[in-house]
């Protein structure tokens, strides 16, 4: 792939554009107008478990003017969740006939509104699931890494080939990635852990292994996590696992170990006094809960403390 865009240069757009720009392609970064002033150079940073990297980028701009007239093979949407319709319908000019969309959030939807303005055929999901974080604007750390980037168009709409092209490019350029049949399914397995670990240890300010050795927030995971397989089930949503006892002896036998020591970056943004993505996670379970009848009462409580951090801190 020669030419690639990474919309949105925080902590996981930034380790995407680093390492695609060190294995030779053409890589430009497309930001919000306010991020400009801390470009130094078209310059990228990523620090931590893969070691040091450093990249110049061919572009780091605000609008799609100046980018309009590339023909772009992959774009790689790595914004806020929140940010996702916004972003889709700025970059819709940049789209041509071979261009693929990679879409790297966190959380449910991002694919349903996505798909409401692209071609469902052009649309790739990738679950990241490595631990990111902003050291300074595009200067990343990674912390840790759970498993490999999956990549897979959702109803399989792509010919495997075209979907392996976009895996091995990003594998080629350093970042473990892997082919995903069922990357819908693996999706759902980052939201169960998202949802369990994120707004708790935020709210805790506490790490992933804390919240498993102490008895009171490991009950209320895992009615979370309950709640979640109640809704999959509601909303004929197929999961990897048949009942959430399966999952949960993943999830803290195999899934938390790794990343006992990492917080979540939702524990940042609070920290940062920004807005979290607590809506594509249990507020997304909340909504697909109520679309149904069935109020996912614990979710509906997590929902609610995040939002009220999120609106104390920022007016703060």
């Amino acid at each position: 792939m020669k030419n690639i865009l990474v919309v949105g240069l925080g902590a996981v757009g930034t380790v995407f554009a680093t390492f695609l720009k060190e294995s030779k392609h053409n890589v430009y970064g497309l930001v919000k107008d306010y991020h400009l002033e801390f470009v130094k150079d078209n310059t990228l940073h990523v620090e931590g478990i893969w070691g040091n990297h450093k990249a110049k980028l061919d572009l780091i701009t605000s609008g799609i003017e100046d980018l309009k007239d590339i023909d772009f093979d992959l774009i790689i949407v790595a914004v806020k969740s929140f940010d996702t319709e916004e972003t889709i319908k700025k970059i819709l000019p940049l789209i041509k006939p071979k261009t693929k969309i990679l879409l790297t959030q966190n959380g449910y939807g991002n694919y349903e509104t996505a798909s409401k303005y692209i071609d469902k055929s052009k649309i790739l999901l990738g679950r990241v699931i490595f631990g990111s974080k902003l050291i300074e604007p595009f200067h990343a750390y990674i912390t840790v890494n759970a498993d490999d980037v999956r990549i897979g168009q959702p109803e399989n709409l792509l010919e495997d080939k075209e979907v392996l092209n976009v895996v091995c490019t990003i594998k080629h350029a350093g970042i473990p990635a892997s082919f995903s049949k069922d990357v819908y399914k693996v999706l759902w397995d980052k939201i169960l852990y998202n949802c369990a670990l994120n707004p708790l240890g935020a709210l805790l300010e506490c790490s992933y292994g804390m919240l498993k050795e102490n008895k009171e927030t490991k009950e209320i995971m895992d009615l979370i996590i309950d709640e979640i397989f109640q809704v999959a089930k509601l909303n004929n949503i197929r999961l990897n696992f048949d009942n959430p006892e399966d999952y949960k002896k993943l999830f803290y036998e195999k899934l938390i170990p790794p990343t006992k020591d990492h917080f979540p970056s939702m524990y940042y943004d609070l920290k940062s006094g920004k807005r979290t993505e607590i809506d594509a996670l249990n507020g997304a379970i909340v909504k697909l809960g109520e679309n149904v009848g069935y109020l996912p009462r614990v979710n509906f409580t997590i929902t609610n403390l995040i939002k009220f951090r999120e609106k104390k801190l920022i007016k703060s």
